[in-house]
């Protein structure tokens, strides 16, 4: 069964039918500590994409240069402005008109090709960076210990993958060379406008002035509201995907209106967070059109005042409309640019911070590999509590040794350890005393992969995804023949079943497909047929069939543990009478354990427990 084969923690939640689980790849670098505010957020994005630091500066260059270009054509539009305005009392210079437009196409041209290639580069960068952000997140997913899955909402981290990736897709590939791009034409303005008349520079630059104080006042309180608007989003997103798995339980417990009431708060917060950020970020754009306005009058009044006194020639004065408009320009394009860096800062925060979650112990360095198991295990003085509660020990001193080929069952009430010991044995949680042993080997000796590959397992909570019939028998299985997958589901009860679906086996099951909880539960039991593992974990994998299929489900359970050493998670105990181990565990320890007859005649803990049911049952 495919599960096993991956760092997938076994925790009792809710399982859809979804596409398959997360790929694995090697885990990319850079991503540091985590960042607490915008500044170490952008570091961390930048210590990220360090390996392209080359070609990003190449891209920045090019965008300066462009952006050099432009400047340079309004003081050749001024020559070329005076040349016409001298012609009119006269005869035009038609060489030097030429001269002086064949210069401003080239330059025009050359600011073109380097916008063009910049551009280029950087959505190149951009969908390298998102691809592999995309990649490594996937990745950490696959490290991460069981603990974080217990405490973080499954659209919480969907959504920094997808929401928060893209948006920092999106600023890399429009505010960074943008951001450049307006510095240096900004500057460059500057410089060339007291190059030309610094009269009319000063003018220019005591208008926009105001414009960039009140630019800076709102960058320093809109901040905030982008790291909420991100983070609200994520909520949302959470809360969806917990509701969309669960919307069969939530109109059947008639709790419609209160899942729309908290929708409609969480809503309300995504709403709340993007109006605020983006109306402080829209002034902006409006404030910076009205400095724009301003330094065009400006520099019409002071321009014809310096015109009258011969200060100044016409040509002087085109320039500086254009270089007021190239000039305000930058500061349109800074504001807008700031606006998607602080987007792009808080969704790097959560990214960087995820990426920073602590690990499962690195195991390269463990060379041992279990091969050809015989199926011995032993838990030998076994202790555990969780990591976030080390004073509130679960499993007290436990110890058991299991032969190769035994049906172990375990019972007890709810609470008592059973699933903390199969999260134990397939190394979701590592002991916090004592050791397990697998032939004779502690499980803490071997990597993680090479234990889950021993182990194939059938849940309560069935798995499946979207794709074939075929596709969910056989994933992640090799070298599997159809006549062994036909038997397997002929073992199961359900090559009828899947004969009469429009494909048979190639038919695809989506969640629209008509297949009852017990349907899924017999192919989650073939694939385990069909893996063919040395060892199961079953947890009560009769108890979503009805009474009819559960014989016959028996009887395939009874064929796939056949000579394998099993663990059986019971809580319907008529089903596991025929057990060679039943282990009472009550208050995290094994209070009672033997045979189905041998706890009966004891009349203690099982024998409550069994007759309880039996009652019950009548």
């Amino acid at each position: 069964m495919a599960e096993n084969n991956q760092t997938r923690p076994y925790a009792r939640t809710g399982a859809p039918m979804r596409r398959g689980p997360m790929g694995r790849g090697p885990m990319g670098g850079g991503g540091g500590g985590k960042a607490k505010d915008m500044k170490g957020a952008l570091l961390s994005l930048l210590s990220y994409c360090r390996s392209q630091v080359g070609i990003i500066v190449l891209a920045l260059v090019l965008a300066a240069v462009g952006a050099v270009f432009t400047i340079i054509g309004p003081n050749q539009l001024s020559r070329l402005t005076d040349y016409i305005y001298d012609g009119l009392s006269s005869e035009i210079d038609m060489a030097g008109v030429r001269s002086v437009a064949l210069l401003l196409l080239g330059i025009y041209l050359a600011s073109a090709v380097c916008s063009f290639v910049q551009h280029f580069i950087m959505q190149t960068v951009t969908q390298r960076t998102a691809k592999r952000l995309r990649g490594d997140i996937d990745t950490k997913i696959n490290r991460l210990p069981l603990k974080f899955f217990s405490g973080n909402a499954a659209g919480d981290v969907l959504s920094r993958m997808t929401n928060d990736v893209d948006m920092i897709g999106q600023a890399m590939s429009n505010s960074l060379s943008n951001l450049v791009t307006a510095l240096a034409q900004f500057i460059g303005c500057l410089i060339m406008m007291y190059y030309t008349d610094w009269v009319l520079a000063t003018t220019t630059v005591l208008a926009t002035l105001i414009g960039l104080v009140l630019m800076v006042v709102i960058m320093s309180r809109s901040q905030k509201y982008f790291t909420a608007r991100q983070e609200s989003l994520g909520t949302l997103n959470g809360y969806i995907e917990e509701m969309y798995t669960g919307h069969d339980v939530i109109r059947i417990l008639n709790a419609e209106d209160e899942v729309r009431d908290t929708f409609s708060s969480l809503n309300q917060a995504v709403k709340t967070a993007n109006f605020r950020s983006q109306f402080l970020s829209g002034l902006m754009q409006p404030l910076m059109t009205f400095v724009g306005n301003l330094g065009y009058v400006s520099v019409c009044v002071v321009g014809a005042w310096q015109i009258i006194n011969g200060n100044i020639t016409f040509g002087v004065i085109t320039a500086f409309l254009i270089y007021t408009r190239l000039f305000e320009s930058p500061l349109r394009q800074i504001s807008q640019a700031m606006t998607q860096v602080q987007s792009c800062a808080a969704a790097s925060e959560r990214v960087f911070e995820f990426l920073a979650e602590e690990e499962m112990e690195d195991e390269s360095d463990k060379v041992k590999r279990i091969e050809n198991v015989h199926g011995e295990v032993e838990f030998r003085h076994v202790k555990f509590a969780y990591p976030n509660a080390p004073e509130k020990e679960i499993i007290h001193d436990f110890s058991v040794k299991v032969k190769p080929g035994q049906k172990v069952a375990i019972v007890g009430p709810t609470g008592a350890g059973k699933t903390t010991m199969v999260n134990l044995l397939m190394r979701f949680f590592e002991p916090t005393g004592g050791s397990i042993l697998i032939d004779g080997i502690p499980t803490t000796d071997i990597p993680r992969s090479n234990v889950h590959s021993q182990f194939g397992m059938v849940l309560q909570d069935t798995w499946l995804f979207e794709g074939t019939v075929r596709e969910n028998l056989l994933y992640n299985t090799q070298g599997v023949t159809e006549e062994q997958m036909i038997n397997a589901c002929k073992a199961c009860g359900i090559h009828e079943f899947i004969q009469a679906l429009p494909k048979g086996y190639d038919s695809t099951l989506t969640d629209n497909t008509s297949i009852s909880a017990g349907q899924k539960q017999l192919m989650t039991i073939a694939r385990a047929m069909i893996q063919n593992s040395p060892m199961l974990i079953l947890d009560e994998a009769t108890s979503s069939v009805d009474t009819k299929t559960e014989m016959l489900t028996q009887q395939a359970m009874d064929k796939l543990t056949n000579k394998r050493t099993s663990f059986v998670i019971a809580h319907r105990l008529s089903t596991i009478k025929n057990a060679d181990i039943i282990l009472v565990m009550r208050d995290g320890d094994i209070v009672e354990q033997g045979n189905h007859e041998e706890l009966l005649k004891q009349n203690g803990f099982y024998a409550e427990l069994y007759n309880s049911q039996f009652e019950e049952a009548s």
